[in-house]
């Protein structure tokens, strides 16, 4: 059976939005039974644009201070060095050789295997025997 006809008419409601305005996203507040998006109250853009600036002066004197720190440490470090390599100049000097004697060692295990050793490993082996076989004479 087909729906009646209302013959009510209805009041064209002059409150709501104009012709042109955007429409909202469909925003629903259930307290005031409304939908659109509240009105934003109007913000100075100077102000904003000023809370920006301290914002990023404050960042790039973090940044100074952590660069400085960090330099300040690897100065520290450097004297540090220098210091024990002066004192103890044979301590130095073999552990310096024990490092690169690992190094070597753990490229060679870690690179595929050839049938000759390289000539860098060959003569450091070279080395060793001769090392040894001089402290084996005192």
């Amino acid at each position: 059976m087909p729906r009646r006809k209302s013959t009510e008419t209805m009041t064209l409601d002059t409150e709501g939005a104009k012709i042109g305005e955007p429409v909202p996203k469909a925003i629903i507040d259930v307290n005031t039974a409304s939908v659109g998006v509240p009105r934003q109250a109007e913000h100075d853009l100077r102000t904003e644009l000023s809370a920006l600036r301290k914002q990023i002066d404050t960042l790039q004197q973090q940044v100074m201070n952590a660069g400085q720190s960090a330099k300040g440490g690897a100065g520290k470090a450097i004297r540090q060095t220098e210091a024990l390599v002066k004192h103890h100049p044979l301590s130095t000097f073999v552990f310096m050789a024990v490092a690169a004697g690992l190094f070597v060692v753990a490229s060679h295990q870690l690179s595929p295997s050839r049938r000759r050793r390289p000539s860098a490993v060959r003569d450091l082996g070279d080395f060793y025997d001769r090392l040894r076989a001089g402290l084996t004479r005192f």
